[in-house]
């Protein structure tokens, strides 16, 4: 177990910096844009917590299956990717019941990952593809939804909106195959292995898209405030 605190010590390092660079870059921002901006330094800074807590070798609980479920991961991703949703949601400037939407099919999303990750076949791959589904209604909406309202705003709005979703989605691809490849599931990556691999993915994800859309910030003013989002349908 010795490699697995490595890498939660170095994810705790990662996201560190990663919360530093980007409460640096506010300085950059429009102050207009603050509320907004503030969410991305918010996403890493709950990581932080929850990387230094499995660090410590706090939250770890034994499954159904008897492998270990890491509970203070799906706890961050429980906060952080809805936050995430909510972002490119205020970016686009999509109305507030289309955002609320995508944010808790986003949120069961995780928790069907977290109850499958602790519970025995069948139950298990049921709630698999449950999360599944509620995440493909999450890709709907940044991509219909969202979308629209982000070719809406006009300029180059759209251009950094679809940047920004592309970057994001595709990564969180990623995490199903993850999940469904590692040791609460059919096994085939260990416990070691998943760590390092949801780490890294989980450093670029979080850190990464908010240091693209800082670049967004330093290079256009043009896309909506916070202040200025559409109100609900």
């Amino acid at each position: 177990m010795a490699s697995i605190t490595l890498w939660f010590t170095l994810g705790t390092g990662g996201m560190a910096l990663g919360t530093l660079l980007l409460a640096a870059g506010l300085q950059y921002v429009p102050r207009a844009d603050w509320r907004r901006y503030a969410i991305l330094i918010a996403v890493p800074g709950i990581a932080v917590v929850a990387y230094a807590l499995m660090a410590l070798g706090i939250g770890g609980i034994e499954s159904s299956t008897g492998e270990v479920a890491f509970i203070p991961r799906y706890v961050d991703w429980l906060l952080t990717t809805p936050l995430h949703i909510i972002y490119l949601g205020l970016f686009a400037g999509a109305a507030r019941s289309v955002i609320a939407r995508a944010s808790v099919l986003q949120a069961a999303t995780i928790v069907f990952g977290m109850v499958g990750a602790l519970v025995a076949s069948p139950l298990k791959w049921l709630l698999y593809l449950a999360g599944l589904a509620a995440f493909a209604g999450v890709v709907y909406y940044t991509y219909v939804d969202f979308d629209k309202a982000a070719n809406e705003q006009g300029g180059t709005t759209a251009a950094l909106y679809s940047k920004l979703r592309a970057f994001l989605v595709v990564l969180w691809l990623i995490y199903p195959l993850i999940w469904v490849t590692g040791p609460n599931a059919i096994g085939l990556m260990d416990i070691e292995t998943t760590a390092l691999v949801v780490a890294y993915i989980d450093i670029v994800s979080k850190v990464g898209l908010g240091l693209i859309a800082l670049n967004g910030h330093l290079a256009h003013t043009d896309a909506p405030s916070v202040e200025g989002v559409p109100a609900d349908d």
